[in-house]
């Protein structure tokens, strides 16, 4: 099936003088089928649970607004053009229409399995992933040319995550991930309720494990991590009627917080070889987060911390300066000046925990952006005009540019026509907010990057296999 005309975004893309790789499209899952798998994997009980209506939809709006229940989403998918519905549930359309969308090879990522990595119950959770990964690994095996599908990764503990990594990657063959990016915990672990009942494991600082071995594992598998967790229900996102106001920010918010994580815990300093991949969220947290890092770390690294020590403050002349200005409002308690710092915590902090960026290793700022740019990417959709922020040198610390790929989110609601996702994208060209170069790193070099970079046979046997080893000639050789 093809165009009658030639879509704005095949027409851009045939003026490109290199492939346009998609890191984010979404698949619909065919549950009629997907619910044959999870019989196979997990019974009645895994098919019961992906029947059942959302809780939300169970109970009264009175009960809702008791329970504090947050909207979940709704409508999350486009229907007004029947052929994107389609498109998005089989795979040989999608490939033959990936002409008219521009594209040349996407990874894809389930879209009711998107939370089966969240699920608490842990026997439900491991053969939830497990089915979703065998009916795509079998779905999209004759397609491997033009798409791969990621593979649902739990997170909830190492060995979880690692039996599944190799399960998905050394059985199955898939070459992507869709890790958790975090993990709802209970606090003491006891079945408590409330606003303080539960605990987001960022799965690197303050986690319950160590969880070291799964980057391991991610690097001698050579797959990069990848994340597509959000953050809907935590904070201020737990409307409990408004999908909107749950859903905007909510990717940005949970990858802001695994990111931080994985740089202050120090994995980007002990992996430097694994590329994180943060999805769905843009770029805008990142930019801001890489200059605060640089920012904050210039106030209170280990050697500026000492501005802060309450040892330098003279006592003495707080003292003096109080006889001479001080109001009576003040005056009349002047003998408790000597608590005035108090207030902040102790006055001798264990001396040992003063640096907070010594997991990461940082001795210089520039140190930063060793431990930030290379090893961070991050999933942009078509529609974003703050995706020019990463290529602003000028703004950026060290003028560097952060990774951005190109995500095009086709299959959910962000994509009402899969035909105008790389016309989007093309526009901050057109505007003079990014360059050609830019574009060209933004749709395919920096996915180049994050996959073959990570494994370089990733493209082998694929439609872009010609022009991903000519770029990876270009950056030191294909096989080093």
């Amino acid at each position: 099936m093809s165009a009658v005309t030639k879509s704005d975004s095949q027409r851009i893309h045939e003026g490109l003088d290199h492939p346009v790789v998609d890191a984010d499209g979404h698949v619909l899952e065919y549950m009629p089928v997907v619910l044959d798998y999870l019989d196979r994997f997990g019974g009645p009980k895994a098919v019961d649970h992906f029947t059942k209506v959302a809780a939300w939809y169970r109970v009264t709006p009175e009960e809702r607004l008791a329970k504090r229940m947050v909207r979940p989403p709704w409508w999350p998918l486009p229907t007004l053009h029947s052929i994107d519905h389609a498109t998005s549930v089989l795979p040989a359309l999608l490939e033959e229409r990936m002409g008219e969308m521009g594209l040349d090879f996407t990874v894809l990522y389930p879209s009711v399995g998107l939370a089966v990595t969240h699920i608490e119950d842990p026997e439900l959770r491991r053969a939830a992933c497990r089915a979703f990964n065998t009916f795509q690994a079998d779905l999209f095996a004759p397609h491997k040319a033009h798409m791969t599908p990621a593979a649902a990764i739990p997170m909830h503990t190492p060995e979880e995550a690692i039996a599944e990594l190799d399960y998905a990657v050394g059985e199955l063959g898939m070459k992507t991930t869709m890790m958790a990016g975090h993990v709802r915990r209970r606090v003491g672990g006891a079945e408590r309720s409330g606003p303080h009942a539960m605990w987001i494991d960022n799965l690197a600082v303050d986690s319950l494990y160590d969880y070291d071995p799964v980057w391991a594992r991610c690097r001698d598998l050579r797959v990069a991590p990848a994340f597509h967790s959000g953050s809907m229900g935590w904070g201020s996102r737990v409307s409990v009627n408004n999908y909107m106001y749950n859903h905007i920010g909510h990717f940005a918010a949970a990858s802001e917080a695994l990111c931080k994580a994985l740089f202050f815990g120090g994995v980007t300093k002990r992996f430097p070889q694994v590329r994180f991949m943060f999805l769905e969220a843009g770029v805008g947290w990142a930019v801001n987060l890489f200059a605060d890092l640089v920012g904050h770390w210039e106030k209170r690294n280990s050697k500026a911390i000492v501005n802060y020590d309450p040892a330098n403050l003279d006592q003495i002349l707080v003292a003096e300066l109080f006889d001479r200005y001080a109001p009576p409002m003040l005056e009349k308690r002047r003998d408790k000046l000597g608590d005035m710092m108090r207030v902040f915590g102790p006055e001798q902090p264990d001396r040992s925990r003063l640096d907070d960026f010594v997991a990461a290793d940082i001795s210089e700022a520039s140190d930063i952006a060793e431990r930030f740019v290379p090893s961070f990417f991050f999933g942009c959709e078509a529609d974003d005009r703050i995706n020019a922020w990463a290529f602003n040198t000028k703004v950026n610390p060290f003028g560097a540019k952060l990774n951005a790929v190109f995500s095009s989110d086709i299959g959910h609601w962000d994509v009402p026509d899969m035909r105008e996702v790389l016309e989007e994208a093309w526009e901050l060209v057109e505007h003079h907010m990014i360059s050609e170069g830019d574009f060209k790193d933004f749709v395919f070099t920096n996915p180049v990057n994050l996959l073959a970079g990570t494994n370089p046979n990733f493209f082998d046997g694929t439609s872009v296999q010609d022009a991903v080893d000519a770029t990876l000639t270009s950056n030191q050789g294909r096989r080093g």
